[in-house]
């Protein structure tokens, strides 16, 4: 069966929708300077850079800076839109389906501009909403624990690790708890779409007592320390970004496909400094934005070699699958087939023997 992983931190907690996990103000301390207040998914540690590189040229302005978990944060921006009343300036969550929601239901401020025109088509929908990022979805490994022949390359080889009955990553494989998650979920739904693989993905998980937890950054941080030998379903970002200064974490776009996922971002019908987020939301979409995105690795093209840090199959045009920001996302949002969803992954995932799960 799959085991959930308590994890002591502010992340991997279900907090109430009152209380951001991380709070930060960043640019000029001056009360009289304007605010733009940022509502985030994104971890304060990989987006901080790209702003901070913004206030150097922005002038006197500050950013105040909330880190939410993508459930919580949906439910207080439909809170506010409900309400009518001013809360974060600018929105940007991984969760693109939550995203689509709120954009559909009226919640977000439209918005023109030449940085948003130029857009790629797959990057902008109804002028309001829009895609910041390129992160391929990977799974990573432990390369002093797991040697070459081992290293998943696709989902199948994936699925053959997990099956034996005697196999040593039995209770040492980790991917996203959907429950808990909102980008969990999503990813998961996505795998749904597009992988004939999913079946017997779920069938490995639960047989093999895969570990089900929270957070990019707490998944790969077990796989660096060996409590994991592979994850499953971790954004690339992090990966990359932790890979930078960790020689142990290895990472894959597997071959059969590999998603691709742009945080969204929206300006909320009811935001306080509409013009603020406008010029904050051209800046990430600018050619400037985009360098300091790439260096904060939230920005990564799927043409590495074979080797380097992203190892990537070798014909990746055929291998990607973008998540897309359209209607398309609102049938993960339907409350009647996600509970189905969720049923079959508890179902499914609980399967194995539970004599195990500790």
């Amino acid at each position: 069966m799959i085991r959930p992983r308590l994890i002591a931190c502010l992340a991997c907690v279900a907090l109430p929708a009152s209380a951001a996990e991380f709070e930060a103000t960043l640019g000029s301390m001056d009360p009289g300077a304007p605010v733009v207040t940022l509502r985030t998914t994104t971890d304060f540690d990989v987006l901080a850079p790209v702003l901070e590189a913004y206030l150097g040229d922005a002038g006197p302005l500050a950013i105040r800076y909330e880190q939410w978990g993508s459930n919580d944060l949906l439910r207080l921006t439909r809170a506010d839109c409900a309400a009518d009343t001013p809360g974060a300036d600018l929105v940007i969550s991984s969760a693109v389906h939550h995203m689509v929601a709120l954009v559909n239901d009226g919640c977000a401020s439209p918005h023109a501009s030449p940085q948003t025109q130029r857009l790629e088509r797959d990057l902008i929908w109804r002028d309001e909403l829009f895609g910041l990022t390129r992160e391929p979805v990977v799974m990573v490994y432990n390369r002093d624990l797991v040697p070459a022949w081992d290293v998943p390359r696709s989902r199948f080889d994936l699925l053959d690790l997990m099956r034996p009955d005697n196999s040593r990553f039995r209770g040492r494989v980790a991917t996203y708890d959907i429950e808990e998650s909102g980008l969990g979920f999503l990813l998961a739904f996505a795998d749904s779409l597009e992988a004939t693989t999913f079946g017997g993905l779920l069938e490995g998980f639960g047989g093999s007592n895969a570990v089900a937890t929270c957070c990019s950054a707490e998944i790969i941080d077990g796989v660096v320390r060996g409590d994991y030998l592979v994850a499953y379903n971790v954004l690339g970002s992090y990966a990359l970004g932790r890979a930078a200064t960790e020689p142990r974490l290895g990472i894959v776009a597997p071959s059969d496909y590999t998603l691709l996922l742009s945080r969204a971002a929206m300006i909320p019908s009811g935001a306080a400094n509409t013009a603020g987020a406008r010029q904050l939301l051209d800046y990430l979409l600018s050619d400037a934005g985009r360098r300091a995105l790439a260096q904060a690795r939230l920005w990564a093209e799927l043409d590495a070699q074979e080797g380097d840090t992203l190892e990537v199959p070798s014909d990746t045009s055929a291998a990607s699958r973008y998540i897309p920001l359209s209607l398309a996302m609102l049938v993960a949002m339907d409350a009647q087939t996600r509970a189905a969803f969720i049923d079959t992954w508890r179902g499914t995932l609980g399967a194995g023997d539970a004599g195990d799960a500790d």
